[in-house]
C-alpha cells in the first residue's frame, strides 16, 4: 500500500506514515485497517472533539481501480455522540483522486487557529485560509474551493454549517451529494477548524498484478451490470424497496409506532421514477448508478433525489406523503451537512414527545408539531443545522435530546446512534445488527434484511431462515457481519452483489495474496473483534447490547403485527457464536488469540 499522509493542524507539521506489512495482510484496508492504526489512539478519556482526536480518511486496496463499486473510502475516528468507534462509508470520486495523488489515507490531528482548507496537489500540500467560506453550504463550498485553487478537475471533501457548529451527526460531503453521513465525522472535522480538503492526483493507482486483475474486473462488472438487484437499483434506486418493506411490516411508520403506511405508493422509488426522475448518478467506476437526479415543478435545475433512508425518514416516519417535499428536506440536510437518518429520526422523536405532552410549543419556540406538517419538519431541520432554539438540544442527537426531558427510553437509538429504517419486527436479524454494531444502530455493518428477504450466501455458510426466526439465526448474523466487514475493508459498496468467490480472486490479484474464502471471512471476523475490543476499552459492556423500548413492543398493524422479539435469547446465542464472554461482553482471550490479536488480548484481559 501507499503511505498515509499525517497532518497536524496545530503545528502545521506533516509526515508520511508507512503501514506495517502485517497489518496490510491481516486487515486489507478501509475501516478494518483504520481500526488497527487508530487502536492505541482511541481511549475512554479522549474527547472526540478535541485537537488530539484523530480523523482518518482511509482508502481500500481497490479504491479507484474501477473494480465493482470500488470508488469508495471511509472516514474513521471516535464518535462524538456515541463515544465509540466511528466509521462512515462514502462514494464519489474523492477517494480515487487521493490514491492517484500517491496516498492511501489522510490522518489528521490538531486544530487550526482559524478556519482553513487543505489543497493536496499531488504530493504538494497547501493550507489556505477559509474564514470567508465558514458558514457556506456544502455545494457552494465545493465550487468556491475549485475556483480559488484554479482546478475544476480537483475533488473536494467539505463540511457545511452543521459541521462547523459541531452538530453531533454532522456529515462530510463530496461530489454530487455523496455523504459520509453517520457517526458525526463532520463534527470532528469542524472541531479542527477544517472546512474542506481538495485533492488532485495524476499517478497510476497501484494494483499488485494488473494483468490478472483487469479481466477479473471486467468480468465482475459485466456480471454486476446484468444482476437483477443491480438492474432494480439502476431503474428505481434504493427507494425501490419501499413497497415491499412496508408490505412486510419492516418499515417503521410514525416514529416506529406503526407497521403500515397507506400512502406508501406516493413516496416510493417507482413514484420518483415515474414523475420527477431525469437522470442517474454513479460513483467512480460503478455500473449500478443508484444515485437519483431529479427536477421539480418543471425546473431545469438538476437535483439529488433521495435514497431509501431519506425517503422513509422524512416520509413514513413523519407521516409525510409529499415526495417533492422529501427531495427538498433531503437537500436541505445535505446543504447543512447533516446525516438524514439521524436528523429525521431525532425530528420524529420531537413529534413523538410533543404528541405525548412531554414537550410543548414553549419548548419548540411556538412550532406546533403535527404529524405530516412539512413546514414544521423544515423548521426543525433549520433549527438543528443552525443550532438555534430547540435545535441546539436536538443537534446533540436523540439520546441526549430525550434525556434532557427525562424521556431517554423514548429515543429509538442504540449507544447514541439513531436506528435506521429497517425495523427488526419485520426482519428479525436486524435486531442483532443494530444492537451489536461497533458504531451504534447501523444497517450497513450488516444489512441483514437482505438475508431475511432470501439473499443467502451458501459458500459463506449464510443460510436462509424465516424473517421472524430468532436465536437460530444468531450465528448467521455473525457470519454476515464478518462478510460486510470485508466489504468495508476493500472498500466495496454493499449494493454490489459480487459472489464471494469473485471477491477473493479480486483481492488476491489486487493485493498479491493467496487467500481462500475462509481466509477472507477470517479477516472480517478479525476486524469485527478488533472494533469490539476498541469499544470495550472505551467502556462498552454487555449492558450496551440492547434495543430501545419501541422495537421490543409489537406493531399494532401491518405485515408483522403482533410479533415480539425474544431479544435476550437472540443475544445469548450470538455471544456463544462469537466466542464472547457472557458477563463482560468482551471477545474471549481464546477468540482473540485464535484471530492473531495477541496484543489486544493482553490489553483486554491482563
Amino acid at each position: 500500500m501507499q503511505p498515509i499522509l499525517k497532518i497536524d493542524l496545530s503545528t502545521g507539521q506533516t509526515e508520511e506514515y508507512g503501514i506495517p506489512e502485517k497489518w496490510e495482510k491481516d486487515f486489507l484496508g478501509g475501516a478494518s485497517l483504520a481500526a488497527r492504526i487508530l487502536y492505541s489512539s482511541l481511549t475512554r478519556e479522549l474527547d472526540p472533539l478535541s485537537p488530539e482526536a484523530p480523523l482518518l480518511f482511509m482508502m481500500g486496496p481497490m479504491t479507484g481501480t474501477s473494480g465493482p463499486t470500488t470508488g469508495r473510502f471511509v472516514v474513521c475516528g471516535k464518535g462524538p455522540a456515541t463515544g465509540l468507534w466511528a466509521e462512515s462509508n462514502i462514494g464519489g470520486f474523492w477517494g480515487p483522486e487521493l490514491r492517484a495523488a500517491g496516498y492511501d489515507g489522510l490522518w489528521i490531528t490538531g486544530k487550526a487557529l482559524e478556519p482553513v482548507y487543505l489543497w493536496l496537489n499531488g504530493s504538494r500540500l497547501e493550507v489556505h485560509k477559509a474564514a470567508h467560506l465558514w458558514g457556506q453550504n456544502t455545494y457552494t463550498t465545493q465550487d468556491r474551493v475549485k475556483e480559488e485553487i484554479g482546478q475544476k478537475s480537483a475533488r473536494v471533501c467539505v463540511i457545511g454549517p452543521a459541521g462547523e457548529k459541531q452538530v453531533l451527526f454532522a456529515s462530510i460531503m463530496c461530489d454530487h451529494g455523496r455523504m459520509a453521513g453517520r457517526t458525526g465525522m463532520g463534527a470532528v472535522m469542524g472541531a479542527k477548524n477544517l472546512k474542506a480538503i481538495a485533492v488532485r492526483g495524476t499517478n497510476e493507482i497501484p494494483v499488485f498484478d494488473l494483468a490478472k486483475y483487469k479481466p477479473l474486473r471486467s468480468e465482475s462488472n459485466r456480471r454486476l451490470k446484468d444482476d437483477n438487484e443491480a438492474k432494480i437499483l439502476r431503474e428505481v434506486g434504493t427507494g425501490g424497496a419501499a413497497n415491499y418493506a412496508e408490505y412486510l411490516g419492516a418499515m417503521p411508520v410514525k416514529y416506529y409506532s406503526r407497521g403500515s403506511f397507506e400512502n406508501i405508493d406516493s413516496i416510493s422509488g417507482a413514484k420518483m421514477t415515474e414523475t420527477i426522475l431525469v437522470g442517474r448518478s454513479a460513483c467512480q467506476g460503478c455500473v449500478i448508478a443508484c444515485g437519483r437526479v431529479v427536477n421539480l415543478n418543471g425546473d431545469k435545475t438538476k437535483r439529488k433525489g433521495p435514497e431509501h433512508e431519506t425517503m422513509v425518514g422524512f416520509g413514513a416516519n413523519l407521516l409525510n406523503d409529499n415526495l417533492e417535499a422529501i427531495v427538498d428536506l433531503g437537500e436541505l440536510c445535505d446543504r447543512y451537512g447533516m446525516d438524514t437518518i439521524s436528523t429525521s429520526n431525532t425530528i420524529g422523536l420531537a413529534f413523538h414527545l410533543f404528541e405525548k405532552g412531554i414537550i410543548t410549543e414553549k419548548d419548540t419556540g411556538g412550532i406546533e408539531l403535527k404529524w405530516g406538517d412539512v413546514d414544521a419538519i423544515e423548521g426543525l431541520v433549520r433549527l438543528i443545522g443552525s443550532r438555534e432554539g430547540i435545535g441546539d438540544l436536538m443537534a446533540q442527537g436523540s439520546r441526549r435530546f430525550a434525556a434532557h426531558f427525562g424521556a431517554v427510553e423514548e429515543a429509538v437509538q442504540v449507544n447514541g446512534l439513531e436506528v435506521a429504517y429497517h425495523d427488526p419486527r419485520g426482519v428479525s436479524g436486524m435486531a442483532l445488527s443494530y444492537a451489536t454494531s461497533p458504531r451504534g444502530a447501523c444497517h450497513n455493518q450488516s444489512d441483514y434484511f437482505f438475508v431475511d428477504w432470501g439473499h443467502a450466501q451458501e459458500s459463506l455458510g449464510i443460510d436462509f431462515y424465516s424473517r421472524h426466526a430468532q436465536a437460530e439465526k444468531a450465528a448467521n448474523v455473525a457470519k454476515h457481519q464478518d462478510w460486510r466487514t470485508v466489504f468495508n475493508a476493500i472498500v466495496m459498496c454493499i449494493f454490489a452483489n459480487v459472489e464471494p468467490e469473485m471477491q477473493v480472486k479480486l483481492i488476491n490479484a489486487a493485493c498479491g495474496l493467496d487467500w481462500t474464502i475462509e481466509d477472507m471471512t477470517k479477516a472480517g471476523e478479525r476486524a469485527w473483534n478488533l472494533k469490539r475490543a476498541i469499544n470495550n476499552r472505551m467502556g462498552l459492556t454487555r449492558a450496551n447490547d440492547k434495543l430501545p423500548k419501541a422495537l421490543l413492543e409489537p406493531f399494532p398493524d401491518g405485515g408483522s403485527a403482533g410479533f415480539v422479539l425474544d431479544f435476550e435469547g437472540m443475544l445469548s446465542a450470538y455471544y456463544e457464536a462469537r466466542g464472547w464472554d457472557l458477563e463482560t461482553g468482551k471477545p474471549s482471550r481464546e477468540k482473540l488469540m485464535e484471530l492473531g490479536l495477541e496484543d489486544i488480548a493482553k490489553d483486554l484481559w491482563d
